[in-house]
């Protein structure tokens, strides 16, 4: 793993601090592509995964 788990921290607080101030433009979504690439190939991507899976189950099942 080229980047460490404090890059991916740091990436990580960026995306946020985008979101919250200015909204998302070109720059900020480039941000954002590299902040999950590099949490991919950390070790709580199987987690990661795992969450969402789940959650589209969990809406996937709810019937109006």
């Amino acid at each position: 793993m080229i980047l460490s788990i404090s890059g991916v921290v740091l990436l990580g607080i960026v995306v946020f601090i985008f979101f919250r101030k200015d909204g998302l433009k070109a720059s900020h979504a480039l941000i954002s592509a590299l902040f999950g690439f590099y949490l991919a190939s950390t070790a709580i991507a199987p987690s990661i995964k795992a969450g969402g899976e789940s959650l589209a189950s969990l809406i996937g099942g709810i019937t109006f």
